[in-house]
């Protein structure tokens, strides 16, 4: 499986790549002319792309959803995060929820769509080095999430899990959001085999391990303490890392 790995990978990393170069412009044009709305789908089209690029390393991502997830009002999706290929496999399954992310700053510059959209399209850019500026992003980001009735994506392991493992989870992002979104819902997922994706490290890529993200119960903010809720919520997620 390794040496066909490294026949393919190459392959996908350039169909990855050139999706998105392509759909920067598109961005940028889409943004400019019709407005965030019209933003929001191209961005969707895009991470249905990538999604699909990755079957050429063998990879199907498969959305596992036995709950409805809440409309006209705030959703806080809460995961465990075991790779890049994560976020766009939720910001397409999730689309209706118009899902924004909370990243780390660094990716705002130098990545061709990937930062225009943190940028543009409503994330909060996070300064892990400056205390003071990620509480005011992350109040601004609560704040539009809450008035947009958006999804907000949050990752409260802080980084990727390079083997599966889930980390613990940090609470004060989470604790900025929950605060001025209170008659929203978190929204548990667990993500299963991204990180097989680097399995060999960089190079080659790991081929033929499909990823599963699992959503569980909604659960409202407001029906459980702070602490109560974390508990429930960190729970459900790690339960289900297989």
């Amino acid at each position: 499986m390794k040496i066909i790995s490294y026949i393919l990978s190459p392959i996908f990393v350039l169909v990855f790549f050139l999706f998105l170069i392509i759909f920067h412009p598109l961005q940028w044009l889409s943004l400019k002319l019709f407005g965030h709305k019209a933003h929001d789908a191209v961005v969707a089209a895009l991470n249905f792309c990538l999604i699909k690029s990755m079957l050429i390393i063998g990879v199907p991502i498969r959305l596992v959803n036995k709950y409805k997830i809440p409309e006209n009002t705030s959703v806080i999706f809460v995961s465990n995060h075991q790779s890049t290929f994560d976020i766009p496999p939720i910001g397409w399954f999730f689309r209706k929820q118009h899902p924004k992310f909370v990243a780390k700053i660094e990716l705002g510059k130098g990545i061709p769509s990937v930062s225009f959209n943190l940028r543009n399209g409503g994330a909060a850019l996070i300064n892990r080095k400056d205390p003071k500026q990620a509480i005011s992003e992350l109040v601004n980001f609560s704040k539009r999430i809450n008035q947009n009735k958006w999804g907000a994506i949050i990752f409260p392991e802080g980084t990727r899990s390079r083997n599966g493992t889930p980390k613990k989870f940090a609470i004060n992002g989470l604790k900025v959001i929950t605060k001025y979104n209170k008659e929203g819902y978190i929204v548990p997922l667990t993500i299963n085999n991204s990180w097989k994706v680097f399995k060999y490290g960089k190079f080659p890529l790991g081929i033929g391990s499909p990823i599963t993200i699992t959503t569980h119960e909604p659960i409202k903010i407001n029906s459980l303490s702070f602490e109560e809720l974390v508990e429930k919520t960190e729970k459900v997620i790690k339960e289900h890392i297989k």
